[in-house]
Formats: C-alpha cells, structure tokens, sequence
C-alpha cells in the first residue's frame, strides 16, 4: 500500500520532494545564490528590479481530486498548473521567471506518490514551458483538511520596462497571444456527465487545457521589446480582463467579431455535443493564460500574437462591433 504523508515526518517527505525539485536548477545561474536547504533562499537582483507574483490553488474550488465525469486530477496536472499560472503572470509584465517558492498544505492521508508527482509537474512545466531560468528555490509544507498549492514566483524585465495595464491609448490595436476558450470546454467536459471518449478525441486535449495550461511564455517580453502599452495575462476571461485593461487605462476595448469568430471555430465540435455556445468559452472562459496586449498602429506585431479589436477613446469599457457584451467571465467570489 502507498503510505500517505502522516506516515513520514516533514523531514522525511522534504526529503522525497526536494530532489524532483532540483532538477530545475542550473549551476550556471546569475540570480539563485542559496537555494532550498537553508531557512530562505538567496537571490540576485542584476536588473535592480524584481518582478513578483503568488497563485493559489485550493481542492474542491479550484480543482477536484475527481470531477463528475469521473476524471482524476493528478499532482502532476496540479504542479504543472501551480508553475504555468505564475510564470504567466511574470510573462505579461514582460519579464521572465526566476526563482519559485512552493507552500503546500495536506490532509494526512493524500498519498505521498500523489506529493512526488506534483513536484515532478512543477518540474516539467517550468522545464517543458521554456521557463529554463526558473528554479524552484524553497517553500513550506503544513496539515490541514484539503489540498492547498501556492506558488509564488520572482521575475526579471532583463533591462526592459515593465508593461502595465494603464498604457493603452486610443488608435491602438489589440492583440492575442495564446489561446482563450479552449480550458473552460475542458472545464465543461470535466463537469458534464459525458465521458471524454465519447466526446471523440478532441475531448482529451480540452481536459488538457484546463488541467496543464500552456502558456506563451516568450510573448511576454517579446511584445515589451516591441513596444506594447498595454497587457495582461488571460485568467478570468477575454471580456472580464479586458475590462480591466480598459478600466485601467480608460479607454474602451473593442473586439472584432470576425476575429472572435475564428477563436470558437477549433470548439464547435465539442460545444454541439455538449449543448453550450463555443462563443460563451471564448468570451467567459479563463485559465487558458494567453496574453492580451495592445500596440500602436504600425508596430511589426511578434509571430505569437494576432490583432482582435483596436482600441478606441472612452468610456472605459469593453465592446464587440461597438455593442455592449453580454458575457463576461470569472470572479472568485461572485462566481
């Protein structure tokens, strides 16, 4: 039988997560000086600047152990999640991960194979998304009545100037990066009764979205070097993060509804078997970490990013063809 983690003291189990860890750090880094085994890590700042960000993940409201349609949520698919939603965050400053540090809270009887695949996730996202400079540098472990990740993660802008919220400017036009849509039809599958087999093979990559989304990290400073005003990481939803864009920098947001068109196309399928218009994940659906981002006209766009809207002078709001939406997306307390 598996022992469960109130088998092994924390020494013990540090012990068995430590060195999955460790597979993300490189002997040729210029920013981790002391790394996990003392009680901080030490850092180096070349730019001056530190870019931070901190996630959370909690069981049974931002993930299920197993979900209605009888899937099982892994500790690898929670690592991978843990690092990607972080790095993604860094990514739409500009920036580019560093360090992480990873808190974990556990009940007494999660299976320490369960523990040893979630280190083995944030390892391989951190490895597999590019993110080659970040290492896992330190964190905590604690007991309590459901699963709970954290991870918070240091960034450097490497010289360039961080992009906020606040700099869109009427004229602009704006740009997507990544994917939007995709991870709330995972969403959905993984709450419906419907089996991925026979929601046909487009099911099984969906669950993937959601469960191990895969951010474009890269875009991130590739836009800051060509000059974007403005951006965000994706996470609660297009409409809802573009009305932050828009509220931050006040102006309005509007979409292109042929553009928006062509993000539900890839979901058609699988919202015909399931019953829900793709347009409602397009619009509404977060936690796919694409990155939204505005420029000025004219401005040679990087390859990951295509132009969906422009943006236009007050009040500060989103539209699509300039008529109010009627969707709008994630909040973690209205729901």
């Amino acid at each position: 039988m598996s022992p469960t983690v109130a088998d092994l003291s924390e020494s013990a189990l540090l012990d068995i997560i430590l060195p999955r860890l460790l597979a993300t750090a490189s002997e040729e880094s210029d920013v981790v000086l002391v790394g996990p085994g003392d009680d901080a890590a030490v850092l180096s700042v070349p730019d001056s600047r530190l870019v931070i960000s901190i996630d959370t993940q909690v069981q049974d409201m931002d993930f299920r152990l197993q979900w209605p349609n009888g899937y099982r949520t892994t500790g690898f698919n929670v690592g991978w999640k843990a690092a990607a939603q972080n790095l993604s965050d860094i990514n739409a400053m500009g920036g580019r991960g560093t360090s992480m540090v990873v808190s974990l809270t556990l009940p007494g009887n999660t299976k320490v194979s369960w523990v040893e695949d979630l280190a083995d996730g944030l390892a391989a996202a951190i490895r597999e998304l590019g993110a080659n400079d970040c290492q896992v540098v330190g964190g905590d472990l604690g007991a309590g009545r459901e699963i709970v990740v954290t991870a918070a993660v240091t960034g450097s802008l490497e010289g360039r100037e961080p992009v906020l919220r606040t700099g869109a400017r009427p004229g602009d036009i704006v740009a997507l990066a990544g994917t939007v849509g995709r991870a709330a039809a995972g969403l959905a599958i993984l709450e419906s009764s419907r089996s991925m087999e026979s929601l046909g093979a487009d099911a099984v990559e969906l669950v993937t979205n959601q469960l191990q989304p895969w951010p474009p990290l890269g875009a991130g400073p590739a836009a800051a070097t060509a000059g974007a005003t403005a951006m965000l990481d994706i996470s609660d939803g297009l409409i809802r993060d573009a009305q932050r864009l828009a509220a931050a920098s006040g102006v309005t947001v509007d979409f292109d509804p042929e553009a928006l068109a062509k993000l539900k196309n890839p979901l058609e399928s699988t919202g015909k078997l399931l019953g829900i218009d793709p347009m409602n994940w397009v619009l509404g659906g977060g936690e796919d970490h694409g990155l939204l981002a505005t420029f000025s006209q004219g401005v040679d766009l990087p390859e990951q990013f295509v132009v969906i809207g422009v943006v236009g002078a007050g009040p500060a709001g989103v539209t699509i063809d300039s008529q109010p939406p009627t969707i709008f997306g994630w909040d973690h307390f209205a729901g």
